[in-house]
């Protein structure tokens, strides 16, 4: 039966087998999904997931050893362009912030309905950004009352580093060396932010970063 993943690679990362299996199943049997890979904790979920090029990462945040938030951060920094829907049993204001800082795309609580989870892992898929309805609520009210959420609230914190860096007037060999990236991820994020933020090219990006207070 062909569901709405159809044909997606996923990558699940979650120290407990059996909520795997069982989401394995669901992808596979109900979705039509292609589960590529299981990662028990956040260091092997970046080595499998840098090696087998999954669409998606479902992610959970507390695992042994390296959280699903750090994992994610350091996913995301080296592949912009990934997919990573967090999966979880944390609905605190800081443990959702942390993972959308982090790059995260999607964010859904453990106990989701399978045909929601399944839209969730579709949705990320495409590209989209989603959210439970309790965690959507906590982002409008962050988003339009929080006050930390400065200028761009649609981009990563690495992706804001980035730009900031841009609208001083660095070089991405430059940003390079300030931030410890390689130049092919910074050019990855760059086009990430010219995305997101719906401009043509640099220069367009800088006129819209110093605006907003940025690269001073």
């Amino acid at each position: 039966m062909n569901g709405p993943t159809d044909s997606i690679r996923v990558l699940l990362v979650d120290d407990h087998p059996l909520l795997r299996h069982g989401l394995k199943a669901l992808l596979e049997q109900i979705g039509g999904a292609e589960v590529v890979g299981e990662a028990c904790d956040g260091e092997e979920a970046i080595e499998l997931a840098l090696s087998l090029d999954p669409d998606v990462v479902v992610m959970d945040l507390v695992m042994p050893g390296m959280s699903g938030t750090e994992a994610t951060r350091q996913l995301i920094d080296r592949r912009p362009d990934l997919g990573v829907l967090v999966l979880t049993m944390s609905e605190d204001d800081a443990s959702v912030f942390a993972a959308l800082r982090a790059g995260a795309r999607g964010y859904v609580l453990k106990g989701t309905a399978g045909p929601d989870f399944l839209a969730a892992v579709s949705a990320v898929a495409r590209g989209e950004a989603v959210y439970g309805p309790g965690v959507a609520r906590r982002i409008r009210r962050f988003l339009t009352s929080g006050p930390d959420s400065g200028p761009f609230p649609e981009l990563t914190q690495r992706e804001r580093e980035i730009l900031d860096l841009l609208a001083s007037g660095k070089s991405n060999a430059e940003i390079a060396r300030a931030l410890f990236l390689s130049q092919k991820t910074v050019k990855n994020h760059l086009t990430s932010i010219f995305a997101k933020l719906q401009v043509a090219d640099r220069a367009q990006a800088v006129v819209r970063a110093r605006r907003a207070g940025l690269g001073e």
